[in-house]
C-alpha cells in the first residue's frame, strides 16, 4: 500500500469518516431533507462569493475546488472524491464562499440543507469532534501545499500530484495494477501551478523514463517508485 512507504495523509483532506461513522439517528436527521443531483463534467456546483444554504456531500465521482485570478486563469487547490464533504468551510464561518467548486467528470452531487446540517451539529458531540479533528488535519495539508509550491521545482510538483491523483483514481485496486488518471492537460497544470506546455514536457520525460504512459488524456502510472522518488528529492 502506498501509506507504507509514503505520507499520504499529509498531502489529503480524506474528510470523508465525517459521515460514514455517524451514528444512524443522526445520519436519518441529516439526510432527511436532502436532493440528490447528477452533475455533468464540468459543471459549476458553488461559486466564489454565494452564500452558502447547505453543504455538498460527493456520492459518486470527482470535485476540483478552485479560485481564480484577476487575469482569468484557474489554480486547483483541491480534488474532492468519491464520499467527501465540500462547501462546509463558508457554512462554519457564515462567510462567503472563498473558492468555486465543479465536477472532473460527471458525479451524483448530494445537497445537504444548511439547517439540517447545524441542527445535528449543534446535538452531536461525535460529529462536532470529528469536524474539529478534520479541520485542524486540512490546515496542516494546506500548510504542507503552501510548502510545496514555495520549495519545489515543477517537475517535483507534478510527481507529488501525479502520486496523489493515483489514490483518488484507485478502483478496485489490487496490488501491481495500473491505475488510469483521466484528467485533462489543463487541469493538471491548474492543480500543479504551472502552463499546459511544461506539463506536457515533463510529462513526455516522464514517458521516455518509463514512469508512464499515456493513452490520449489517461496517464497510467508504470512505476510508482520512480515518481516517489522525484516527489521526495
Amino acid at each position: 500500500m502506498i501509506k507504507d512507504i509514503f505520507p499520504i495523509d499529509k498531502w489529503n483532506y480524506e474528510n470523508s469518516s465525517v459521515l460514514r461513522d455517524l451514528p444512524k439517528e443522526e445520519l436519518d436527521i441529516l439526510f432527511a431533507n436532502i436532493t440528490e443531483d447528477l452533475y455533468s463534467k464540468g459543471q459549476i456546483i458553488f461559486r466564489y462569493g454565494a452564500y452558502p444554504s447547505g453543504i455538498f456531500f460527493v456520492r459518486a465521482g470527482k470535485v476540483k475546488k478552485y479560485k481564480v485570478d484577476k487575469l482569468g486563469r484557474e489554480q486547483i487547490i483541491y480534488v474532492a472524491n468519491t464520499g467527501e464533504l465540500i462547501g462546509y468551510h463558508a457554512m462554519l464561518a457564515e462567510e462567503r464562499y472563498q473558492d468555486s467548486a465543479a465536477t472532473l467528470e460527471d458525479s451524483i452531487i448530494t445537497f445537504i440543507p444548511k439547517e439540517d446540517f447545524l441542527n445535528v451539529l449543534a446535538s452531536s458531540k461525535f460529529l462536532s469532534q470529528k469536524l474539529l479533528k478534520t479541520l485542524s488535519h486540512e490546515f496542516s495539508v494546506f500548510a504542507n501545499c503552501i510548502a510545496l509550491f514555495a520549495q519545489r521545482s515543477v517537475r517535483e510538483r507534478l510527481a507529488m500530484q501525479l502520486v496523489l491523483m493515483r489514490e483518488k483514481y484507485k478502483e478496485d485496486f489490487v496490488p501491481g495494477m495500473q491505475v488510469e488518471i483521466n484528467m485533462s492537460r489543463e487541469d493538471l497544470a491548474s492543480l500543479v501551478g504551472t502552463t499546459r506546455e511544461n506539463i506536457l514536457r515533463i510529462l513526455k520525460d516522464f514517458k521516455e523514463e518509463g514512469i508512464l504512459e499515456t493513452k490520449g488524456r489517461k496517464i497510467l502510472i508504470k512505476d510508482i517508485n520512480k515518481l516517489l522518488l522525484i516527489a521526495n528529492d
